[in-house]
């Protein structure tokens, strides 16, 4: 039994009625939205969690990525930055290490937190046969099936599993060429195995055995995106529409089939013009399952401050029914994420995410900003502290530059439009 299986079923289950209450929607219509594929609610009998609903109807979700690497490999920094992500308002988190100890990182980070956490476990499979034998030509499918089921076990709640790489994309993928090769890891490993062996992708030829291992632990499928565009100029090309086909007929039979949740994953370098129609055709292809946009970026040229770039970019999506982004830092294509910069993507974000709330959902979200509105007229400083997105910055920041009138700030002083207003009209409503 799965979720999938109780939401067919009529049953209305503990975890739809918490989801419900925080998204202030009725349960049968998280019900209704789980049996046809179009809300997830990331599961896991293996440690309790927040419970998180994805999908349409829903607000927008923002996930934190971390993760060592070959180069920096810091337990308890890993630990630190997956606390600092949670409490920074991340909804959940990606643990993508492919340095150090695979699953002792990733348990450690599990046992920190209460997010519902993500992994890849390709990298563990291919990364393992590096090291076992030279290469990760050399990875065996039952690495594949081994490592999956490993970080099942350990309590992940997702997985990226990159089910739409097969011979059909990468012909696509050769015959119409890039200007900015494949970003995507999970992409570049699987392809290079794929054209050494000249054999199937195991995810895709096997997707049926696959299946069976995420349901058994109860992991929602998120179908991975390894052709995503790594510059805006390969944007929606025929590899990337490709494998979506191939994600979005994967998606439907692992739903129809298996009762599993499914997230479809979407491009990463995308220009703005483009956000909204892959959006759509995201929608349109995988009839609805929640979408799952990594960026986008909008530009290729913020490097060290590509979270604004893909704010921009992730406001878009938000907006055109995107219901799950994953965030940028920083230090995107530069370095390895510290602790500042995640708590600074998951902010920037945060805050992409409720800017297309406001669009979708426009009698809802935008009352915060109503509130928000009054006290600054108001010259309420504690009722903006509360709500703005980052209380803790926005009292900081005013304290750093202290006024000589305390109704004031320090931008116009003794000349504030709104006292001088407040002075002589009564405009509030």
């Amino acid at each position: 039994m799965t979720i999938v299986t109780d939401a067919k079923n009529g049953k209305i289950t503990e975890e739809m009625k918490i989801v419900a209450e925080k998204e202030g929607k009725d349960p049968e219509f998280i019900r209704r939205g789980i049996e046809a594929g179009r809300i997830v609610i990331p599961m896991t009998p293996y440690r309790d969690i927040k419970i998180c609903g994805i999908g349409e109807g829903l607000t927008t979700k923002v996930n934190a990525s971390i993760g060592a690497s070959s180069d920096i490999v810091d337990l308890d920094m890993e630990v630190k930055k997956a606390q600092a992500a949670e409490a920074a308002g991340a909804d959940t988190l990606m643990e993508l290490g492919t340095g150090g100890d695979f699953l002792g990182i990733r348990k450690a980070v599990c046992d920190a937190i209460s997010l519902p956490v993500g992994s890849v476990p390709l990298y563990q499979a291919f990364i393992t046969a590096a090291k076992r034998d030279g290469s990760i030509v050399h990875m065996t499918e039952d690495d594949l099936w081994y490592a999956t089921e490993e970080q099942a076990k350990l309590g992940t709640n997702f997985m990226a599993i990159h089910t739409g790489i097969n011979n059909i994309v990468l012909d696509r993928l050769k015959s119409h060429g890039r200007y900015g090769g494949l970003c995507s890891r999970g992409g570049a490993f699987m392809s290079t195995w794929m054209l050494h062996n000249e054999k199937e992708n195991p995810l895709y030829a096997d997707f049926d055995y696959l299946c069976e291992i995420l349901k058994e632990h109860e992991v929602t499928l998120s179908t991975g995106n390894g052709m995503r565009a790594g510059a805006v100029h390969d944007a929606t090309d025929r590899a990337q529409v490709q494998e979506l086909i191939i994600n979005s007929e994967c998606a439907e039979k692992a739903h129809d089939k298996y009762d599993l949740q499914v997230i479809v994953e979407g491009p990463g370098h995308v220009p703005l013009d483009q956000v909204e129609m892959n959006v759509k055709l995201m929608k349109a292809m995988s009839n609805r399952k929640p979408f799952y946009m990594l960026g986008p970026l909008v530009s290729d040229i913020g490097a060290g401050r590509d979270h604004i770039v893909t704010a921009i970019g992730a406001s878009a999506s938000a907006a055109a029914g995107c219901d799950f982004l994953c965030y940028v830092t920083p230090a995107e294509h530069l370095a390895l994420p510290n602790l500042e910069d995640v708590v600074e993507g998951v902010k920037t974000s945060k805050i992409a995410a409720h800017v297309g709330d406001m669009v979708k959902y426009p009698d809802t979200a935008r009352d915060v900003d109503l509130a928000m509105g009054r006290a600054r007229a108001k010259l309420d400083w504690e009722a903006q502290y509360k709500l703005a997105l980052d209380p803790e910055l926005a009292r900081a920041t005013r304290d750093s530059r202290s006024p000589g009138d305390e109704d004031a700030c320090t931008m116009c002083g003794d000349f504030c439009a709104l006292k001088i207003v407040n002075q002589n009209y009564d405009l509030c409503k």
